[in-house]
């Protein structure tokens, strides 16, 4: 199989550590580029140690970010490029600029907030047609501004008007308050303020700035409140026009400062040399793919502050290169399915073209429908052209083979007798489509123990590659398995005793004897474990799972055939309904009842195809335990 990872190159720069924003900025940003820690990297080199400095543009980005959040555009209207120390005293002399402004903002908003309060202080009283400063004056008689819940305020009025020496004056009212003021001889005034306390009484101590009745004191301070509105108008618009007359400098400035505190956290990846010496070096290390090393190198042979090491790619103890598949654009989408269970390691086979064909091909069998699968892809190529959605695509791309199988099968709109079967009817050769399930199912089977074995082999383990139990031993045992099945069913005799041995037996003992084999192979000391007997008990446990488990995925290939003939039946229950058979069928029935199928066993037939990809393939030579690679222009 056609490798379909990016081929990946170990890389190594160094320069001087004043040199290392530079480098960041020009030659990391260009290529593609997945950066490691270095120092773990470099764990045998003991004279390094971490690049460690504090970040000077993170107080003034944070700066910057509130000036911009207030301008309007969000890109400048002519790029240019700015140093950080350009865009650091650009920032700095702006913030000078608005230094008397925000400050006048702060205090009219602290004025205004004030005026609110007391709006709010005042406005449930303004139907107490009396001047406040004179109410304040009283000499024998007391007052109390305040509210109580509409829950308590049954009870408070028949108790104060009763039982009390005082007068309650409601003012006014809402959902959840009365609002008052009660008079009281100066006298009493004690007892009856514990006795409207203990009633749920609220008092509002009121400010002494208010004049005249509470109805002019509301105007007023109403009026103040809406002068101060006009001022911080005002006073925002002469800020706004400052910073939209420095728009593109600020903007420039601000994504200068982002790049570059950026660049500034990848200190936290790189290694120094250690200070005394003349002078001191920075280190990074990463994966690149061959081609862009190709082009780095070639860009940076005239750069005197830069030192590049390219190493091959080779996956160690300590190093494990990324994956980058580079699946051609048909497959592309299925690369979500290979994702969800795991990207391939760096030396393992990229399972996404094998999965593209057999997950589309299996789809195709188990929903073969001319019609429906017509819906089905071009709902997903619309679907896909405007959202680009990679699930849309897969869809299509089913569509497509459920399109091929619906004329295999002559089914169209679940209408199987509008044309001619070109292979046959599922429901008219029922045994056919379940033996050729089967049949499609074991060939999938050995596809995937022959990939197992090419994984194998690229990872250079002979125990994996001869006694797997989806290894040779394991191929060998199921090519005889299903030979002996298959000259069973059709009648005919089964080969010799001694092939059978053969066949049968030596490979199920090298898949017993594994484990010491591969000891053997590695040369180790002692081939069988200490404790022979677990070995032994384990080992035929083991065995019996695999052998049931030979079967048991064999089996569910069935699903493959059971869900064609289901499609077909159901089908026929929409038909009954629409009443086809009695030649005046119900267009309705039949649109909902297809629409509904296309939605709903699509659905279902999906999941069913991608746990076959999963559970009965991907397990017998897929691993997944690959690292995606992440380049750093891209985070």
């Amino acid at each position: 199989m056609k490798q379909l990872i990016e081929k990946m190159k170990f890389l190594s720069i160094t320069g001087p550590k004043s040199d290392f924003d530079r480098v960041v900025n020009i030659y990391l940003n260009k290529y593609d580029i997945h950066l490691e820690n270095a120092l773990s990297e470099l764990s045998a080199v003991h004279d390094l140690k971490p690049f460690v400095e504090i970040n000077p543009y993170k107080d003034l980005l944070l700066k910057s970010e509130d000036l911009v959040k207030q301008i309007k555009v969000h890109k400048p209207s002519k790029e240019f490029s700015m140093t950080p120390s350009q865009a650091s005293e650009i920032i700095n002399h702006t913030l000078e600029m608005l230094k008397d402004l925000d400050q006048q903002m702060k205090d009219l908003k602290e004025q205004q907030s004030h005026y609110t309060d007391l709006v709010n202080q005042i406005e449930p009283f303004r139907h107490f047609d009396y001047d406040i400063n004179k109410i304040l004056n009283l000499k024998f008689i007391k007052f109390r501004f305040g509210k109580i819940s509409h829950e308590f305020f049954n009870k408070f009025s028949r108790y104060v008007y009763d039982n009390l020496n005082s007068l309650f004056f409601e003012c006014d009212s809402d959902r959840d308050y009365v609002w008052g003021i009660y008079f009281v001889p100066a006298a009493h005034s004690v007892k009856i303020d514990a006795i409207y306390a203990s009633l749920h009484f609220e008092r509002i101590i009121l400010s002494d700035e208010y004049e005249g009745t509470p109805e002019q004191a509301y105007r007023k301070v109403l009026a103040k409140r809406n002068e101060i509105s006009h001022k911080l108008s005002a006073v925002s618009k002469n800020i706004q026009d400052i910073l939209n007359q420095r728009a593109d400098e600020l903007l420039t400035a601000h994504s200068t400062l982002i790049t570059y505190n950026n660049n500034f956290d990848l200190r936290k990846l790189a290694a120094c040399t250690k200070e005394g010496k003349k002078q001191v070096f920075y280190i990074l290390c990463g994966w690149i793919t061959q081609k862009d090393a190709d082009l780095i190198i070639k860009d940076t042979e005239t750069d005197p502050n830069i030192n590049i090491i390219i190493e091959e790619g080779q996956e160690s103890e300590t190093t494990k290169p990324p994956t980058k598949l580079k699946n051609k654009k048909v497959f592309k989408p299925f690369e979500m399915f290979v994702k969800m269970y795991g990207l391939p390691a760096y030396n393992e086979i990229d399972p996404t073209s094998f999965v593209a064909i057999t997950y589309s091909l299996i789809f195709g069998i188990m929903f073969g429908d001319a019609g429906q699968g017509l819906l089905l892809a071009l709902g997903g190529a619309l679907l896909y052209k405007y959202k680009k959605m990679a699930i849309a695509a897969i869809i299509s791309m089913a569509g497509v083979f459920s399109i091929v199988f619906g004329f295999l099968y002559g089914s169209i709109f679940g209408f199987e007798d509008l044309i001619e079967p070109i292979w046959l009817s599922p429901m008219h050769n029922v045994m056919t489509v379940l033996l050729t399930s089967v049949g499609f199912g074991v060939a999938l089977i050995m596809i995937a123990m022959i990939l197992n074995i090419i994984n194998g082999i690229k990872e250079r383990r002979i125990s994996k590659v001869l006694f797997d139990t989806n290894g040779v031993s394991g191929l060998v045992f199921y090519i005889a398995a299903i030979t002996c099945v298959a000259l069973l069913m059709t009648g005919r005799t089964l080969p010799a005793t001694i092939l059978l041995i053969i066949f049968f037996g030596i490979p199920l003992l090298l898949i017993f004897f594994r484990e010491p084999l591969e000891r053997f192979i590695e040369k180790k000391a002692h081939f069988f474990p200490e404790h022979k007997g677990m070995f032994f008990v384990e080992s035929f446990f083991e065995l019996f799972e695999v052998l049931l488990s030979y079967v048991t995925n064999t089996i569910s290939f069935l699903r493959i055939g059971a869900f064609a003939l289901s499609h077909a039946a159901i089908m026929g229950v929409v038909m009954l309904l629409a009443g086809v058979e009695t030649g005046d069928p119900n267009i309705i029935v039949i649109i909902l009842g297809n629409l509904f199928v296309a939605a709903m066993e699509g659905l279902i037939v999906g999941i069913q195809v991608l746990r076959l990809e999963f559970y009965e393939m991907f397990s017998r030579f897929y691993k997944g335990t690959g690292k995606e690679f992440k380049p750093y222009k891209n985070k």
